[in-house]
């Protein structure tokens, strides 16, 4: 028995040491770097968001998303120019990656060390083996273009099968027709380019990471859709998706009675008066379908409209 309880050990310590090693920062400093997170996290310290609020995140407006986090002072969380597969929604944990161009001394040191590890491949693929389901790969590829193609159809498949999701690319991709082929699959990516990747190596992986204009950290809420790519720290991601799901039923109830004539846009932009309160709750019980309201969390959310 004594023998069994050291082999157990032994392996969860083994299991440990692997997921320290194989990324740039140690769980801790993830786990500091997103203290304001209190829920659930990965064993690699990843905050992990609740399944149902990546599903409910589908359904919101990238624009009310990032009205929310302006305000609350999050200025650096979207990023716009990017070339997709169609035109399907991305929504999920943020798994990162930063690529660098390679220097031959520090990429052997790495491919060393990644084969001790048991990891196989070029270094583009190692990120892929850490996706769960509901994770979006996420990587600075420094904007390369030609030879900056981080997968083409075969990592896709890869990335697809482990995590049900797409990717965040900040370079290029590769064989676009065998990419459109993996159905539910999509890609933002600055370009495609039919060349392999050359004289890049993964420098970090599950650390925080430079998207354009944008701070990616391993956890967030990655929202992604037509206009561009929304990054929503994961302590914020339920306050920002129950706002916007809120915008969502108002618009709605807004042009219905602007069109019916019973109030008007002034009114409606304006402070709501009790009448609009509760006309607004009578129709929220006509359609079930947007959901359950009080009266009492419809005056909370309005006294803290900023919209």
């Amino acid at each position: 028995m004594k023998f069994k309880i050291f082999v157990f050990v032994a392996a969860v310590i083994s299991s440990n040491i692997e997921i320290l090693t194989a990324q740039t920062i140690p769980k801790e400093e993830l786990t500091f770097l997103t203290s304001e997170w209190k829920g659930e996290r990965f064993p690699d310290g990843r905050p992990k968001i609740a399944d149902n609020l990546l599903e409910r995140a589908k359904k919101i407006g990238i624009d009310d998303a990032w009205q929310v986090l302006k305000v609350m002072g999050y200025t650096n969380q979207f990023e716009h120019g990017w070339k997709t597969l169609n035109d399907d929604m991305i929504t999920g944990r943020a798994v990162t990656a930063m690529f660098m161009p390679t220097r031959p001394d520090i990429e052997k040191n790495l491919k060393t060390r990644g084969a001790q590890q048991g990891r196989v491949g070029n270094t583009n693929s190692w990120p892929i083996a850490t996706l769960t389901k509901g994770d979006v790969y996420v990587a600075d590829g420094f904007g390369k273009i030609v030879a900056g193609t981080l997968m083409g159809s075969t990592l896709a498949t890869s990335i697809y099968t482990k995590s049900g999701n797409g990717v965040i690319f900040d370079g290029a991709a590769r064989d676009v027709q065998g990419l459109e082929e993996i159905k539910g699959f999509n890609a933002f990516v600055r370009d495609f380019h039919p060349s392999f990747m050359e004289d890049m190596v993964l420098m970090g992986l599950n650390t925080p990471i430079r998207i354009g204009r944008t701070m990616a950290v391993p956890g967030d809420l990655v929202i992604a859709g037509k206009i561009g790519v929304l990054f929503v720290p994961a302590h914020l991601a339920e306050h920002v998706v129950s706002t916007a799901e809120f915008i969502v039923r108002r618009d709605k109830y807004a042009f219905e009675v602007i069109k019916s004539g019973k109030f008007s846009s002034g009114q409606l932009d304006s402070e709501w008066t009790s009448e609009i309160k509760d006309d607004f709750i009578k129709w929220m019980e006509k359609h079930p379908e947007e959901g359950k309201m009080t009266r009492a969390e419809l005056d909370v959310i309005m006294s803290k409209r900023t919209w």
